[in-house]
């Protein structure tokens, strides 16, 4: 596509010709032979600092924030919001040719999203996914790298969305993404917050600039579908212009509710009341945070115009999401779940909901990241002290930080109480298995989709499924 081509419309200055450009990135390494390099100004590296050395390996121009006196520069206000505004046009901004819906929150992202689409595609639509475990084009997976991916894939699998006559795309949006202004060239028809709750601090700095982020989602949304039962439903909804709706499990003044809430030891039910409607949910994963992911899933899809008997019955047939209470099947006579619960948060979830139903104790494994928010690390223990049986702590994703010291942080929370610490988690899985008796749950946290470990700077293979099935040699 020819430059002039993709700045037209946009507000920037500085160079402008009828080259064709044939690339967009921000990644300096990735700079070739004609393509347009993006200045971006990161943490620890400056974009800007390499912009001339751009145009020597080949650039065809260099987008910039300030006037880095290049004759091929082309000055943006902001360089983040330019990268996502400049890959959109180059993929003829495919945005606009469907219906994006996007879902934000602390927890319930992945799976809010996966019921969508199942519902979307047994209501006959075809649709594309954006988020942690895959993105999907119709049928067609792909890997992902990011929750929400760089600009440059995000427009090129939505062109791609909309080449193979995608009608809705649904997607994850993260609050880094949001931060980074990743979307910024795409307008939701409904935006769906699930919760807020602490978790990525240590790039945020604090939680009021977290859930800032969080909220920036809504200023450009159709429809805004609210957990009304989360303390930051307010601050959400606070000054939005756009069509507000909530859903509660706890409270009658939310635009839907549910009622004769039944949590099942494989599943959830409860009546979805609306205005003039009701209707009985039933959704094949365990927990009270299914109720919130399952209704906020329903009310989006009936806000959107799906059949309300068609959301109930789709909701009905779908399926889990790989690492989200998900059984291993083990053919023991304890139980084997392995979850993505990596956070204050989500750990108190899966444990609270499983106590609900388990008749025997829980086990649960569990470790925390490394160069990652060190204060949510005693809290985790805290919970895992506090709501499971036997508490096995190991590694997450140590990366480069000291596994031992890792531990020494999350047992700080943990107190007294009878705990078993294993930083290898392929022996700590391995003991957390022999603790187990007839009727007991053992909960893997953690890794979910994930099949690695991140040591130092290395990504080593490692899928919690096949360790099970090695231990227990099944």
């Amino acid at each position: 596509m020819k430059l002039k081509t993709i700045l037209e419309g946009l507000v920037c200055s500085g160079y402008t010709s009828d080259e064709e450009i044939n690339f967009i990135t921000d990644d300096s390494r990735k700079v070739k032979p004609g393509c347009l390099f993006v200045c971006i100004k990161g943490a620890k590296f400056d974009g800007h600092s390499v912009a001339r050395k751009a145009i020597e390996d080949g650039a065809a121009a260099v987008v910039v924030q300030r006037d880095m006196g290049i004759d091929r520069q082309i000055v943006f206000e902001n360089t983040r919001s330019a990268y996502s505004l400049l890959c959109s046009a180059f993929f003829g901004n495919p945005a606009e040719k469907l219906d994006m819906v996007g879902v934000t929150g602390t927890n319930g992202k992945t799976t809010t999203c996966f019921i969508l689409k199942e519902i979307f595609d047994l209501a006959g639509h075809k649709t594309g996914l954006l988020g942690t475990v895959k993105n999907m084009v119709c049928d067609k997976e792909y890997p992902a790298a990011l929750t929400t991916p760089d600009p440059y894939e995000l427009f090129s699998l939505l062109a791609e969305m909309v080449e193979a006559g995608c009608e809705y795309c649904f997607m994850e949006v993260s609050s880094q993404a949001l931060d980074q202004r990743r979307v910024d060239a795409i307008h939701f028809r409904a935006a769906v917050f699930t919760n807020l709750t602490q978790d990525h601090l240590d790039y945020h700095g604090s939680f009021e600039n977290y859930k800032a982020a969080k909220k920036s989602l809504f200023s450009k949304t159709d429809i805004a579908i609210v957990n009304y039962d989360d303390p930051e439903c307010g601050y959400i909804l606070d000054g939005l212009d756009c069509r507000r709706i909530t859903y509660s499990a706890l409270k009658d003044e939310s635009s839907y509710s549910a009622k004769n809430i039944r949590l099942r030891s494989d599943s959830v039910e409860y009546e979805l009341v609306g205005d003039g409607i009701i209707g009985r949910v039933h959704f094949g994963v365990p927990g009270r945070f299914s109720v919130y992911n399952s209704m906020a899933a329903a009310v989006c899809a009936k806000e959107l115009g799906v059949d309300f008997s068609a959301v109930l019955d789709n909701i009905a047939q779908c399926r889990g999401v790989k690492g989200r209470m998900e059984v291993v099947p083990t053919g023991t006579d304890y139980t084997v779940i392995i979850d993505y619960a990596h956070t204050p948060d989500g750990l108190k979830n899966v444990l609270t909901s499983l106590r609900e139903t388990v008749q025997g104790r829980i086990i649960c494994l569990f470790g925390c990241g490394g160069d990652r928010d060190r204060t949510k690390r005693p809290i985790m223990g805290q919970i895992v002290s506090e709501y499971a049986d036997i508490p096995v702590v190991t590694s997450d994703n140590p990366r480069t930080e000291n596994p031992d010291l890792i531990i020494e942080d999350i047992l700080e929370g943990m107190g007294s109480g009878r705990k078993y610490v294993e930083a290898n988690r392929k022996k700590a899985t391995a003991l957390a298995l022999s603790k187990a008796k007839a009727g007991d749950v053992v909960v893997l946290a953690g890794k979910g989709h994930e099949d690695y470990q991140i040591l130092g700077t290395e990504k080593i293979h490692y899928d919690e499924r096949e360790v099970v099935r090695e231990i227990l040699k099944i």
